[in-house]
């Protein structure tokens, strides 16, 4: 058994979305500062979402508090789980949120912020963008490597499951490639390119971000041990450290403590 099969993940439960954003942001500012205190320089993957797009906003109020301003926003690497394949302006666009809630707020080298391409950056075929960003992952790891080191790989959850763009019963569920080219998402829009689980679990550290009654079912039955290839959530797992961070809707079908 390996140790992520082992590892139990944490669950870590606040009163509604709202604050678990905000703790959740706070939490993602000091883990992003301990791997600079290491390492020199830190990295992120984003997710979308209601709730991910809430924790970037309140990352971007923390960045402009000087008692908060211990990330160095230009040495941070910043990656996305998944992205909708659609031209680069789209409101869909994940990169877009992410720009409009933190990015265009914090002084980061533009080198090192790592979009999934558009439709319209020259990629036919989202199987041509998602080879090209396994392409870019793989430079960044060096050595040989296919995944740089990822400090904190952010994720969001639906009510059936899914995560990144790996949904229920998908090819994508049981590709293992880093990255993959998404067709036929039960999900509009319904092209995308996709973090696998190859990736996922190669984060030091996956952290799941879920909120709101409808999602409280698949939150039991991921944390229940579901089968990844059915409930995709229940395959997330960093190397490190897993955890769950929920409001209390989303945990109310977990047994009580």
């Amino acid at each position: 058994m390996s140790q992520q099969e082992s590892q139990t993940p944490d669950v870590v439960v606040l009163p509604d979305a709202d604050q678990l954003a905000r703790s959740v942001a706070s939490a993602l500012v000091a883990r992003l500062a301990a791997a600079q205190a290491v390492h020199g320089t830190a990295s992120v993957v984003l997710t979308g979402g209601g709730i991910g797009t809430a924790v970037l906003e309140r990352v971007a109020a923390l960045a402009a508090e000087p008692e908060h301003a211990v990330v160095d926003w230009g040495l941070v690497d910043v990656w996305w789980g998944d992205e909708r394949f659609v031209p680069v302006d789209h409101p869909d666009r994940n990169e877009l949120g992410a720009r409009e809630s933190l990015l265009t707020k914090v002084a980061l080298d533009p080198e090192r912020v790592h979009p999934i391409p558009s439709s319209d950056a020259g990629f036919d075929e989202p199987e041509e963008a998602a080879a090209w960003y396994a392409e870019q992952l793989a430079a960044a790891a060096g050595d040989g490597g296919t995944m740089p080191r990822i400090d904190v790989l952010l994720l969001g959850m639906g009510p059936e499951g899914h995560v990144a763009s790996i949904f229920p019963e998908s090819p994508a569920a049981t590709d293992d490639r880093p990255v993959v080219a998404v067709r036929d998402c039960p999900k509009p829009p319904p092209t995308r390119v996709s973090l696998g689980f190859a990736a996922i679990t190669a984060a030091e550290e996956v952290w799941l971000l879920v909120s709101g009654e409808g999602k409280a079912e698949a939150v039991a039955r991921a944390l229940s041990g579901a089968d990844p290839v059915q409930l995709p959530a229940a395959g997330a797992r960093g190397k490190q450290a897993t955890r769950w961070l929920l409001d209390t809707a989303a945990a109310s079908q977990l047994p009580r403590a």
